[in-house]
This record gives C-alpha cells, sequence and structure tokens, in this order.
C-alpha cells in the first residue's frame, strides 16, 4: 500500500482512508492547510479547534460530538458540550471536516480547500471512512434534478460496506 497524506493527494476523486499511510504526516499537513485558510480569510484557528482538527486527522474514523468532547476534555479544554459542538462546527463550515449524516459523526476532510461532493465508504464492522469523490449531479441525480428544475447546491453520498482488511477477514 501506498504512503500518502490526506491532503497530498493527486486529485480529489483519489479516495482516502484505506491505504495504510503516515497519520504524523496527515496531522501536519492537515494542520498546516488550516492554518494557512485561516490566516488568508482572516479566521480564528483556537488552540481547541486546531486540538479537534488533529483529533479527527489521527485516525480515519468518523468521531462522535461526545467522543470529541472526551478528548478535548482529556487534552484540558473543558467538559461541556459547546467547546466540541463549537469546534466542530467551526471545522465543517470551513471544509476541515464533514458530518457523516448517517453516523452523526465528523471526519476530516480529505481534500481541505478542494470544491468537492465527497463520497464516503463507511466499513459497517470497523467504522473506518474512506473520502472519495462523486458527480451525482453529472449522473442520474443530476438528470433528475433538472428534469424538475432543481438545482442541486450540496451533495454527500454515504456507502455502508466492508473495507478491504474487513472484507479479507470475512472472506476467511
Amino acid at each position: 500500500m501506498t504512503s500518502r497524506s490526506q491532503t497530498d493527494l493527486g486529485s480529489p476523486s483519489d479516495p482516502v482512508g484505506f491505504d495504510k499511510h503516515d497519520h504524523a504526516d496527515c496531522i501536519n499537513t492537515g494542520v498546516a492547510a488550516a492554518e494557512a485558510h485561516c490566516a488568508t480569510n482572516q479566521l480564528r484557528f483556537t488552540p481547541v479547534r486546531r486540538k479537534a482538527l488533529e483529533i479527527l486527522l489521527q485516525e480515519h474514523r468518523a468521531l462522535g460530538a461526545y467522543e470529541m468532547l472526551d478528548r478535548l476534555r482529556d487534552a484540558g479544554f473543558g467538559s461541556q458540550p459547546p467547546v466540541a459542538y463549537r469546534a466542530l462546527e467551526f471545522l465543517v463550515a470551513n471544509g476541515f471536516a464533514h458530518k457523516i449524516e448517517r453516523l452523526n459523526a465528523f471526519i476530516a476532510c480529505a481534500h481541505p480547500g478542494a470544491t468537492h461532493s465527497p463520497a464516503f465508504m463507511i466499513c459497517r464492522a470497523c467504522d473506518s471512512v474512506a473520502e472519495a469523490q462523486s458527480a451525482p449531479a453529472r449522473g442520474t441525480l443530476g438528470d433528475a434534478a433538472r428534469a424538475t428544475g432543481f438545482q442541486i447546491e450540496r451533495t454527500m453520498v454515504e456507502a455502508v460496506g466492508l473495507c478491504p482488511t474487513c472484507a479479507e477477514k470475512a472472506a476467511q
């Protein structure tokens, strides 16, 4: 398997999440991208927002808000739910994270700064998540929207199945 960071990919269409790679590089590259974006856009990248992003970048598994709160509390950032929710809301609003609706959980964006429609492959066995690009506006959904005069502004695809490691284990 190849080693690659979440933000150092050839294109937003490359899936990220199931390949083995250097998570430290994910964290460093992802935080650097967030710092640059915040500096350019005059946004406050507070210590709690930074730590929340680092936590999401540590693994390719969606984390619920309360699990995030536990990890932030362990890192010394307080134990009130708004601490986690505000940090996650900032990360999602600025394209550093996505909310996986099916899991009511959050994952770091594999392609921060890129305009894309994410497609998430969610492993039902180990909860790992890979992010890839989808293009539903150009497919059947786009055709249906155009036929009704609907303008798609945002899409997100969530598929549930088995990651390569869990599929291999299930086949044995």
